[in-house]
């Protein structure tokens, strides 16, 4: 545990450390250590103003990519998985399959061809070249599944349908109060595979007011480096620790959900 603490929080603390230096410390002083100066409101300033205020443009684009995109998958993985755990039909198995199969392919393997897809239907260079792939989660849909197989009984489902209840208003009304822990769980995992999405971004989209925040800043960062390069090594760490904050929030206020999850099998 203790190996595992430090390999986790090393690169964070050296990041948060980091931000607060400016350029000049930033190559004159220990990375753990900090500079002789405290510079980390001046570096958020810099930041967020840098190029006309391009950051806060990328910001707004992973905002929206993550509200539609993980929001959509949430809501398609959760009304798929319910309906595949709670309905007979048939080809269940082979739905099942095909999932099990779209599971094990990686991402970046569909990338290209996702790419030559959305250049022959003119999407490239848009939003939509991100959001549409961000709405299927394949994994979300069989974590959906499998939750909600356990988590809404047959009879609790029945017996609404006695009292006169529609499918829709069922679903609404009873299961998505059910599943609410695994909602939670698929919509924390969607948010942040999307809000990390790099690849899919980097060839889908040329117009650096379309870039999301991780675009973006390694486009600052290959300006820093090279023959005539500018020197903004201080805006990309701080931009990469703006980058965490809402990933952090996100955590820290859903986590109460996965807890009342935890412990709602323990009360009969």
């Amino acid at each position: 545990m203790v190996l595992y603490l430090v390999y986790t929080l090393v690169p964070l603390v050296w990041l948060v450390i980091s931000a607060t230096k400016t350029q000049d410390d930033l190559l004159s002083t220990p990375g753990l250590w900090f500079g002789d100066s405290f510079a980390l409101f001046s570096n958020i300033k810099e930041t967020l103003t840098y190029n006309d205020g391009i950051f806060l443009r990328w910001l707004g684009n992973t905002l929206l990519y993550v509200v539609v995109g993980a929001g959509g998958a949430t809501l398609l993985a959760t009304a798929a998985g319910y309906g595949l755990a709670k309905y007979k039909f048939a080809g269940r198995r082979a739905v099942f399959a095909v999932l099990l199969g779209a599971i094990a392919i990686p991402g970046t393997a569909l990338a290209v061809p996702t790419f030559l897809l959305f250049s022959k239907l003119g999407l490239t260079n848009t939003v939509w070249a991100i959001i549409i792939p961000s709405l299927i989660s394949p994994f979300g849909l069989y974590l959906m599944w499998v939750y909600a197989s356990e988590a809404i009984p047959f009879e609790l489902l029945e017996a609404a349908r006695i009292d006169g209840a529609g499918e829709v208003r069922i679903f609404t009304t009873v299961a998505l109060r059910l599943l609410a822990p695994g909602v939670v769980t698929v919509l924390l995992f969607a948010v942040v595979a999307t809000w990390n999405n790099y690849f899919l971004p980097l060839i889908m989209l040329s117009k650096p007011s379309l870039y999301p925040l991780t675009v973006g800043l390694t486009q600052w960062n290959s300006q820093a480096t090279g023959v005539g390069a500018n020197p903004i090594y201080n805006l990309v760490i701080t931009g990469s620790l703006l980058t965490i904050v809402p990933l952090v929030v996100a955590f820290l206020l859903l986590q109460r959900f996965w807890q009342s999850g935890l412990s709602a099998g323990s009360v009969k």
